[in-house]
């Protein structure tokens, strides 16, 4: 059987080729390239050139000395250089098979080759007086040393190196420590690369990068010693002194690049400078721009020449329809240009217009039109085929008739091109045909205004009631209802509207009214300022109120005072609502006189809304004026529950902030809330089935609901009073569940009971549904408090939510000490408040922040520390957070676990990390605590940093 080899590329049968035999032929190297698959690649030739001219050099002695310049390695370079101008000096290609030394080499050479000294400070060069391949080089190195630096920050996997050699591995430490350094300097220059990149964004010139044949010729001028170079686009030598490489850079390609890169730098930068992601988010946006811009601009340029495969533009526009589908922002108006441009050509090749160009031009407009235009003016006419010419004039027509607008089509008959492709006959009859075509759409005629149409009374009467729902001004109401209880007769309006709801107690008063008039305009008016103190339309609320007041001020005693009670509960939501958007706002005195009146005329049979004396308690207990409440309060008010509770309150508050002796309300306190969450019928029942005690049958009497008792607390913003709620709560949590392990903490706990007479009568699902409503509430009023982010904290414990309990118990250590500017309060990082975060770790899969963790206690838990240590897996950093260790028996410990398991970076780590002069045992005691107080500050840091 005869093998067909005619097909076969030219690399084939073609063996891998060394290095030195490109030393040998000048010409094998670009040969080499062209070839669809070198062996080896163009990148690994870089890799192999550079580092034989970077080999050390064996003299007579056997003494290893630095690489020596000589022809020899200056060619090796220079092959290099060349290869890399194959590949268009693309950095991402470069970076995937060269390290970090190799690119230095290369582009340091790069710019030795333009004349750019080593040691030179960047940060003082004016790269605008460079010329366009001096200036190119330094902007294409500056872009490596930004994204060097952000590859750095990636976490990468290391490789165990196992069972290796001793040459081998030192080889391997020589070749890290030297990557290490040179991203040490890099980091130290970065702000040098940042301003060189910046001044590239101001560059208004195009740039030219060098090519092969440019960077042979240049290295000749080195050679031979010139101090100018000619320039030509071929490398031939001229008088003035330059040289013009062929490599074309557009100043919208070089800013994308750079602009991209910058954003990358920013974005790493912004945990540490919070106005560095807004940096970001503007390069990135400005290169996303640029992208689609190049992007349009592409399709244009092959519109004209036809270069791009047709398949590849049909691929394109489809991934661009699916992210607009998607919702991604701009990329309708991306979509609408592409297919624009593809349209275009599929009309000079004759196909058919798709169904997305229809509905493009369905709803034409102006921008679309001249883009439109704009397309098809890139079309080189010159070398267009008739049958395209014709294909497009086909097309204007078809759109022209398609357009209602006159000045869309007079956009499209007035351009040059419309004229170029249609003949002189063709133009004339479509223009007449333009002319005499009668509009799709007829102009509908205007109708007479509305107040102009000889209607019934029946539309009349609409006309006002319509007026009458949308209107809130209360004189316009009256008016209303008197015009139309003038046409009708029996009507009830106030059933007019849906929303209009007026509170139980009230509308049974209104509606016992007689007169319907009456009637009416007071229950509208109550419901339009209930429905305005419900949107915190206060003014509006107001005026309503006193509208209405004026109407029963005279003959109806009972209501006037339902509404100056509603006034109140207005004027207090309005008082409220203007200290929670102030900083500091005086006591409001008189309203102060208000509530009090209130309260003292409260009856139990007088109809009136809960709210208000809810509202009234809240006042109180938010502006603490506990004396009122706790004393003054009258026995008949106390018969309403609120105030019975707002009582217990504050006399709590007071007993807790004056002597410890007397603690009489707290307990009259906790035996009315266990009363709320007692389930029914379980009220009077002690734990053996006996009566309850005396006082908690008293205090039963007025007794909240849990839906009551929740949404009172959830308007109460006093520190002090929600502390005590939340330590009553949590006292009761605990003791029904009667788990020490997973007991929340709070302050005031040992001042409540420590038992229940009866605990299977309390609903413990709703203490714990209680306890979450009040956590989130109190956070709402005050996200900083450390108490009330400890509690939240170890209620997510006892749940078993232990990523949410870390994050509150770092939030609690942050705000507590300034962002650990400061220690951190001994009392929020408690030795159970550590086990617990221990925990929380641990059973999260991080165990080397575990075992740090247990250095914070008073004493170092070392079997736990240990044991965390050991673990195989884990989730953190492990050995990033060694720096963090100051017991140096836990150093100790790690140096030895790691040199056990062959794993050397990490041994290296932990020695570095024990090596620290500061963590010496001979040094002074403030010494070794300044060393833990730095190490826990820089611990606590990553993790806020990490998880907050």
């Amino acid at each position: 059987m005869v093998l067909e080899t005619s097909n076969c590329g030219p690399s084939c049968n073609s063996s891998p080729k060394s290095w030195f035999e490109f030393l040998l032929n000048e010409s094998l190297l670009s040969e080499h390239l062209q070839q669809v698959s070198p062996k080896p690649s163009a990148v690994a030739l870089i890799g192999q050139f550079l580092e034989q001219a970077l080999k050390p050099v064996v003299n007579d002695q056997n003494q290893v000395q630095p690489p020596v310049e000589n022809l020899r390695t200056r060619k090796l370079k220079l092959l290099a250089l060349c290869t890399a101008a194959h590949l268009r000096w693309d950095l991402p290609e470069l970076e995937k098979g060269l390290t970090v030394p190799i690119m230095n080499v290369l582009l340091s050479e790069l710019l030795l080759l333009s004349r750019i000294p080593s040691g030179t400070e960047h940060g003082d060069l004016n790269v605008e007086e460079l010329d366009e391949a001096t200036a190119a080089a330094v902007y294409l190195y500056h872009r490596w040393c930004l994204r060097a630096i952000v590859e750095d920050s990636f976490p990468m996997k290391t490789n165990k190196p196992g069972h290796q050699q001793p040459n081998i591995l030192n080889q391997m430490q020589q070749e890290k420590e030297l990557v290490e350094s040179i991203l040490k300097l890099l980091k130290e220059k970065s702000d040098d690369s940042v301003q060189v990149l910046e001044g590239a964004l101001k560059v208004k010139r195009e740039l030219r990068m060098h090519t092969a044949a440019t960077l042979e010729l240049l290295s000749s001028c080195l050679d031979s010693d010139h101090e100018r170079w000619p320039r030509t686009t071929e490398g031939s030598c001229g008088e003035d002194g330059q040289i013009q490489p062929g490599q074309r850079i557009s100043v919208n390609e070089l800013h994308c690049q750079v602009r991209y890169d910058l954003g990358c730098y920013y974005f790493l930068q912004g945990p540490s400078n919070i106005s560095c992601y807004e940096k970001a988010k503007m390069h990135f946006g400005k290169t996303k721009e640029l992208l689609d811009k190049g992007m349009v601009d592409m399709l244009l340029q092959d519109n004209a020449y036809t270069v791009l495969p047709r398949p590849f533009r049909r691929s394109l526009l489809m991934d661009i329809q699916q992210q607009a589908w998607k919702g991604v922002a701009g990329m309708d108006q991306l979509c609408f240009r592409v297919c624009t441009c593809n349209t275009v050509q599929s009309i000079l090749y004759g196909e058919p217009v798709g169904i997305k160009p229809t509905q493009f031009f369905q709803k034409p407009n102006k921008e679309k039109i001249e883009f439109f235009l704009e397309v098809c003016q890139s079309v080189n006419l010159e070398t267009a085929s008739a049958e395209a010419k014709n294909n497009l004039g086909l097309f204007f027509k078809m759109l022209c008739l398609s357009l209602d607008d006159t000045h869309l089509t007079f956009l499209i008959t007035s351009h040059a091109l419309f004229m170029a492709v249609l003949r002189d006959d063709e133009r004339q009859c479509l223009l007449e045909v333009l002319r005499k075509r009668q509009p799709k759409y007829q102009t509908v005629p205007s109708k007479p205004p509305f107040q102009d149409i000889s209607s019934s009374a029946s539309t009349n009467v609409g006309q006002l009631e319509q007026q009458l729902i949308l209107t809130q001004d209360p004189w316009k109401v009256r008016q209303l209802l008197i015009e139309l209880h003038g046409m009708t007769a029996d009507r009830q309006f106030w059933m007019l509207s849906r929303k209009w709801e007026v509170p139980a107690p009230y509308a049974k008063v209104i509606l016992t009214v007689k007169d319907l008039l009456t009637r009416d305009l007071i229950y509208i008016l109550l419901a339009k300022a209930h429905c305005c103190l419900t949107n915190q339309a206060f003014h509006q609320a107001r005026q309503l109120y006193l509208t209405c007041l004026e109407v029963v001020m005279e003959f109806w005693p009972r209501m006037r005072q339902l509404l100056l009670n509603e006034m109140l509960l207005l004027d207090i939501l309005r008082t409220e609502d203007e200290a929670g958007r102030k900083s500091r706002i005086s006591k409001p005195l008189e309203l102060f006189k208000r509530v009090y009146t209130y309260l003292e005329s409260w009856q139990q049979d007088v109809p009136t809304r809960a709210l208000i004396a809810e509202q009234c308690v809240c006042f109180l207990l938010n502006y603490k004026d506990l004396e009122y409440l706790s004393v003054q309060v009258s026995t008949t008010a106390l018969h309403n529950k609120h105030v019975k509770l707002g009582q217990l309150l504050a006399g709590t508050c007071r007993d807790f902030t004056g002597p410890k002796e007397s603690r009489r309300s707290a307990k009259e306190l906790w035996e009315a809330i266990v009363l709320v969450f007692t389930f029914p019928g379980q009220a009077k029942k002690g734990g053996n089935g006996k009566g309850a005690t005396g006082k908690m049958r008293d205090a039963s009497a007025p007794t909240l609901t849990r839906k009551e008792f929740v949404t009172c607390a959830t308007k109460l913003k006093e520190p002090m009073i929600l502390t005590i709620l939340l330590s009553l709560m949590v006292k009761l949590h605990n003791t029904v569940r009667d788990e020490i392990v997973n007991d929340v903490s709070a302050e005031f706990i040992p001042s409540w009971p420590s038992s229940l007479p009866n605990l299977q009568a309390v609903d413990v699902d709703a203490v714990s549904m209680t306890i979450k409503e009040l956590l989130r509430h109190a956070l709402h009023v005050d996200p900083n408090n450390p108490s009330w982010l400890i509690t939240q904290a170890d209620f997510y414990f006892a749940t078993s939510q232990y990523a949410a309990a870390r994050h509150h118990y770092l939030q609690a250590a942050a705000v507590s000490s300034e962002l650990f500017h400061k220690p951190i309060p001994p009392e929020v990082l408690t030795d159970q408040v550590l086990k617990q975060l221990i925990k929380c770790c641990s059973l999260l899969g991080c165990h080397t922040q575990a075992a740090i963790f247990c250095q914070f206690l008073k004493e170092v838990d070392y079997p736990t520390a240990f044991k965390a240590l050991q673990e195989q897996n884990s989730n953190d950093g492990i050995d990033t957070y060694y720096k963090y260790i100051w017991d140096t028996t836990l150093l100790e410990y790690l140096i030895h676990f790691h040199h056990k398991r062959g794993d050397l970076e990490k041994k290296q780590v932990a020695m570095n990390a024990i090596g620290q002069m500061e963590l010496n045992a001979s040094n002074p005691e403030s010494v070794l605590q300044l060393a833990a107080q730095k190490r826990k500050k820089g611990f606590m840091r990553s993790l806020l940093q990490l998880y907050c």
